[in-house]
């Protein structure tokens, strides 16, 4: 078996549940985390420096890896884990995501909210059939074709534990009628992805040796913000035989409709599979997501805090955000946060990163997104331990409404 999941309890006031994911490369501890490598590194940091505050898992992107350097580069030098240093379990997404959001011209931005946009191609980069899409290069404008099966071919030479379904994202004003058409597309491909995976196990018929033959496959579920679409598609992908499933696609404009949308999802899936909420990494949407039976995170967020000079801290009031440059910290001794005890808040006070970024020195954004990355993995592990021990709902409260 490339995977097993462990189920080890429940909480009594929530879906939230404590898990064990086993892997080829080691076991993860459930709900996680995973700080994303988008290109074979976590941003400014070192695979020992994440090991060291608490990474069990990362997740590196396979749009970017095919792009550059390419795939079967990284398989001639053993995979992914090998070529980058990080000893413990990888996760790729498909590439999916990147090829509708760059090559439409912002659909990643239009999630957000800051720009409208029709889901057709806006910028002539893409063509997108029922059988493939055509894209180019963000790089050097070459032209590339993705199929689902080369999509699971360039991710088996990655080499990643899991890697995932190539999928469409429509944006998250589609509407029903053409969410519906995309949903049918999207289900054909990832019923080819796993037909396409199944026959390469092992990694027979690939044109290079595949570092990991012990990969497992999630699903993704899709649907938008309709009820009935999301049932429909979680009820087809969990009954395709998928290792994991992803709740993915869009996920509405704002933070209420994301929940509606997980809350309308979770009810369809199978309990003994592990279940990713893709790019999301919050601290409020980490802890609403454990509680509504979530097992996986993942998100680009702190380090792109973190080079912005915003630090994570426990404030709600706040939104938990604190804004380094500010006047007000040129002054402060004391860490960034008195909860952390990343490296960061051990040894450097709010008055010296806030110097850094003032002076435009690169350590500051080092720093910062070093201890944005610990305080997301310190969350999730005082998560594990609330579960543990039957104190979830007294964490949730103390976080969220304190």
């Amino acid at each position: 078996m490339p995977l097993s999941f462990q189920i080890l309890g429940h909480d009594e006031g929530s879906s939230a549940r404590l898990g064990r994911l086993a892997t080829a490369h080691g076991v993860v501890e459930t709900p996680v985390f995973m700080p994303v490598g988008t290109r074979g590194t976590v941003k400014s940091l070192t695979p020992e420096e994440l090991a060291e505050h608490g990474a069990q898992i990362i997740l590196g992107n396979t749009y970017h890896l095919y792009l550059q350097p390419g795939h079967e580069l990284i398989a001639r030098h053993g995979g992914l884990h090998r070529f980058m240093g990080w000893d413990g379990p990888i996760l790729t997404d498909s590439g999916g995501f990147q090829v509708f959001s760059l090559v439409y011209g912002g659909i990643a931005d239009e999630i957000k909210g800051r720009r409208p946009a029709h889901p057709q191609n806006q910028q002539g980069m893409v063509t997108v059939t029922d059988e493939a899409v055509v894209f180019k290069s963000y790089i050097d404008g070459s032209r590339h074709v993705f199929t689902p099966e080369r999509s699971i071919e360039v991710q088996k030479g990655i080499g990643a534990d899991v890697i995932l379904c190539f999928d469409e994202l429509p944006p998250f004003h589609a509407g029903q009628e053409y969410t519906a058409k995309s949903l049918v597309r999207t289900h054909a491909w990832e019923a080819r992805c796993l037909a396409f995976h199944r026959r390469t196990l092992g990694g027979e018929g690939l044109s290079f040796t595949a570092p990991n033959s012990d990969q497992a496959l999630f699903g993704i579920v899709h649907g938008g913000v309709w009820p009935e679409l999301r049932r429909e598609s979680a009820e087809y992908i969990s009954g395709l035989g998928f290792d994991g499933v992803c709740i993915g696609g869009s996920l509405g404009g704002d933070k209420a409709q994301m929940r509606e949308v997980v809350d309308m999802t979770v009810p369809h899936l199978p309990d003994g599979l592990p279940r990713h909420l893709l790019g999301i990494g919050d601290v409020d949407d980490l802890i609403e997501g454990v509680a509504r039976g979530i097992d996986m995170f993942d998100c680009v967020s702190p380090t792109r805090l973190g080079r912005h000079g915003t630090a994570l801290v426990r404030e709600p009031a706040k939104r938990f955000k604190l804004n380094v440059a500010n006047a007000a910290n040129r002054e402060h001794t004391g860490p960034l946060d008195a909860w952390c005890e990343c490296y960061t808040c051990r040894r450097y006070s709010r008055a010296y990163i806030h110097h850094l970024f003032k002076a435009e020195e690169l350590l500051g954004i080092r720093l910062v997104s070093l201890h944005n990355v610990a305080f997301l993995l310190q969350l999730m592990r005082e998560i594990q331990r609330s579960l543990a021990e039957g104190r979830f709902g007294e964490l949730r409260r103390e976080w969220l409404h304190s």
